[in-house]
């Protein structure tokens, strides 16, 4: 699966001062996303389009596509954050780099610390709209 095989979106190296909390949970993520806007994101505006009018229900079937394209080996994470999404960490491939808890909305960093290294995320809603998050470190 391109997700978490050694394609375009294999982990590389390790976030320094990556320990473990109290209760085995890493004090440190880092992670990139793909994020798809709608017409009720907080922002509905993104680096590829000055208005998005697109419904959250549009919004959520972009989401499944590339989430199907990903897991069916069609195509690779990065490649798809870098040209779909619409946040500016898509000029990364999505990459977010390294970040501690409450450094992020509450629904994305919940769902980010819950991941495995390499594992990826279903749709995640927020404030920004729907996120695929993928945990790289």
């Amino acid at each position: 699966m391109p997700a978490s095989g050694s394609g375009p979106v294999a982990a590389s190296g390790s976030v320094g001062g990556n320990s473990k909390n109290g209760q085995g949970e890493p004090t440190r993520v880092r992670c990139s996303h793909l994020l798809v806007k709608h017409s009720q994101s907080r922002r509905p505006s993104s680096w590829q389009q000055e208005k998005i009018s697109r419904s959250k229900e549009e919004a959520l079937e972009l989401i499944n596509g590339y989430i199907q394209k990903i897991k069916s080996g069609e195509d690779y994470f990065k490649s798809l954050a870098s040209q779909f999404s619409d946040c500016s960490s898509a000029k990364a491939s999505g990459d977010l780099g390294a970040f501690s808890r409450g450094q992020m909305q509450k629904l994305f960093e919940d769902a980010s610390f819950a991941l495995r290294t390499g594992e990826m995320s279903g749709p995640v809603f927020t404030d920004s709209g729907i996120h695929i998050i993928l945990h790289t470190e």
